[in-house]
């Protein structure tokens, strides 16, 4: 996992990683706002992204040049292209140690909010393209869990539970060995039984 991050040139926090953000316009509403940003940020316009509003964040301390209040948004999608403005970069998230204000703390609220999302919801299959191998899917979860996944329990698991997965009736050979079957992202939001990561 990664997450969009420019080093701080200037003081308080000169040198650190910090998230990317900006300013809501005056007829814009906050998912419009959020959109946009990571548009202008990432260079994605149109792209793939689930966005949804994580937290809001406005403690008093939280930047010292003046009172803040953030509205965080948890974007999700499959391989990115590198941003196009070039002070911006895709970071690991493990090795975002050290960030400016309470940007970890954002991040890490970020992590969580997607590790929980893909027990219950049909979220891991926006990290995949519009079609996929069970394989593919796998390795998100493994990748936003932090462990790796028997893939014939995991594969029984997401093939069983209803309106996740639609098969395309294609098969590919582009993980390597023998064909494997495509499928696309079921109907289904939530996720019966869930994908319990214990």
């Amino acid at each position: 996992m990664s997450a969009l991050v420019w080093r701080r040139d200037n003081p308080p926090y000169e040198g650190r990683w910090a998230l990317s953000g900006g300013f809501i316009q005056l007829e814009e509403d906050l998912p419009a706002a959020a959109a946009r940003v990571l548009a202008e940020r990432a260079g994605l316009p149109g792209a793939p992204v689930h966005l949804e509003q994580l937290q809001t964040y406005g403690y008093p301390d939280r930047d010292p040049r003046q009172r803040v209040v953030s509205v965080a948004y948890l974007g999700l999608a499959p391989d990115l292209p590198a941003p196009t403005e070039a002070h911006m970069s895709w970071q690991p998230v493990a090795s975002l140690t050290s960030m400016a204000f309470d940007h970890r703390r954002i991040m890490l609220d970020g992590v969580e909010r997607a590790r929980a999302k893909l027990e219950y919801t049909s979220l891991g299959a926006a990290f995949c393209p519009s079609e996929f191998t069970v394989a593919e899917l796998r390795r998100v979860y493994e990748i936003v869990w932090g462990r790796p996944l028997d893939p014939r329990n995991f594969h029984r698991k997401v093939t069983k539970t209803e309106g996740f997965l639609m098969p395309t009736g294609r098969t590919t050979t582009r993980d390597g060995g023998r064909p494997a079957m495509l499928h696309r992202r079921g109907p289904a939001v939530l996720l019966h039984p869930p994908m319990l990561r214990v």
